[in-house]
């Protein structure tokens, strides 16, 4: 994706008649931005290990109105039981057959900016997230008011499914008031011959307020998702996160977590199964900004054929963040000898009265345990499944909406049947 061709989708998207001009100057500052730092190259410390020319090297076009659905959209391949549902196809949200419960508003990106006066939350300084804001054509807010507790998980569904390379924008702010709390569940899904998704996501997290935040990266292998979510908790909130992916050609996920307010918990999770040559990336950083926080992180995959991963897991402790309690954790199952990861664990620690760790171990199915299994009857295909089920189970168990567990439960058994 050249420049050049950015440019000419960049003049596109501001002679769209039915975006807001409130926005261009938005748009036009964000993109301007993204051209002096250009994609990231393998220079970059934070990208050495992701290879982006599934992105660069194919051009990309903004998803028109002819590429909504044009009759009645189906989506009960997709059903989790127990959600309440927003449908976004093609990046084109699809209000009539969407749901919400009591409580949760829904405003448009510009109804957001309106009811922030102008003033919510960007990230001016990562490629990814400029090109977001530049080409936004799907933005969305979520907007629960203080001292409501949403009892039913709501779902936001992106469908990606077109012949074209489309390049959608999702961009979602969810705003929970204090002492509030919500259960949602971001699904990724389609059958594109080729996509690139570009989506960020804006969290912001009230005092004593509980978010629980599951994502499920299940593209078709042919698409490009880039996730870039950003978290700010105030006094006594809970963030808990947890990612499944198993889709994407190209699948990474930047999250930054600031923990702003003193007595935040914050709990990162994700595993991640790949195949043939994928690569799916994780980069976070959890920065601790105030005393008394508590922090975790866990993510473990698991890596078939000639597949890679990264896991790059910063947890900043800054001068003022005394009596910090943070550990980190990586694991790595490699089920092919031509599968690799790279594991990054990185602690960055400025207060002197903390308690942090972290590990890594990466490598390949015990052979004394398949041998165990395989003397008690067992055949080798059913044992390695067996193996690689034990060293998942624990990530899944800790989805806590259950319709959504055994929906990733599902994936995992097709994965397994299917690279056995």
């Amino acid at each position: 994706m050249t420049l050049n061709h950015l440019q000419k989708e960049f003049d596109k998207m501001m002679n769209r008649d039915y975006f807001s001009d409130t926005v261009h100057p938005m748009r036009k500052e964000a993109f301007a931005q993204f051209l002096d730092l250009g994609f990231p190259t393998k220079k970059w410390e934070d990208w050495r290990f992701t290879n982006l020319s599934p992105i660069t090297k194919q051009d990309f076009s903004l998803s028109e109105i002819q590429d909504a659905p044009q009759d009645d959209l189906d989506i009960s391949a997709y059903e989790i039981e127990d959600t309440h549902t927003i449908v976004i196809f093609n990046g084109h949200l699809q209000n009539s057959i969407s749901s919400l419960e009591n409580g949760v508003s829904l405003m448009s990106g510009l109804e957001y900016l309106t009811h922030k006066n102008d003033g919510f939350t960007q990230a001016k300084n990562t490629p990814f997230d400029l090109l977001n804001t530049a080409f936004m054509d799907s933005g969305i807010a979520l907007v629960i008011e203080k001292n409501m507790a949403i009892k039913k998980a709501l779902r936001i569904l992106f469908i990606t499914s077109s012949t074209k390379n489309l390049m959608i924008s999702p961009r979602v702010h969810i705003d929970l008031g204090n002492a509030s709390s919500l259960s949602i569940i971001e699904h990724h899904v389609g059958d594109s011959e080729s996509a690139f998704q570009n989506e960020s996501v804006f969290v912001s997290i009230g005092e004593n307020a509980k978010l629980d935040h599951v994502r499920i990266q299940s593209n078709a292998n042919t698409v490009s998702n880039m996730a870039n979510i950003h978290v700010q908790q105030e006094d006594d909130s809970h963030y808990s996160f947890f990612q499944f992916a198993n889709g994407s050609q190209l699948g990474r996920l930047n999250l930054r977590a600031e923990l702003k307010g003193e007595g935040a918990y914050c709990r990162l999770d994700g595993l991640a199964l790949s195949t043939n040559n994928q690569h799916l990336d994780h980069h976070i950083i959890i920065d601790h900004q105030v005393a008394n926080c508590i922090s975790h992180q866990n993510f473990r995959s698991v890596l078939q054929d000639k597949s890679s991963g990264v896991f790059s897991g910063r947890t900043i402790v800054r001068k003022n963040a005394q009596q910090t309690d943070s550990h980190q954790s990586n694991k790595n199952l490699l089920l092919s000898k031509n599968a690799f990861v790279h594991s990054i664990p990185q602690l960055e620690i400025d207060a002197d009265d903390v308690k942090c760790a972290h590990s890594s171990t990466t490598g390949a199915l015990d052979e004394e345990s398949l041998f165990y299994l395989r003397s008690r009857g067992l055949d080798i295909l059913s044992a390695k499944n067996l193996l690689v089920q034990g060293f998942v189970s624990e990530m899944i168990e800790s989805v806590k909406h259950e319709a959504t567990q055994k929906m990733i439960q599902s994936h995992l058994q097709n994965w397994l049947n299917s690279n056995a």
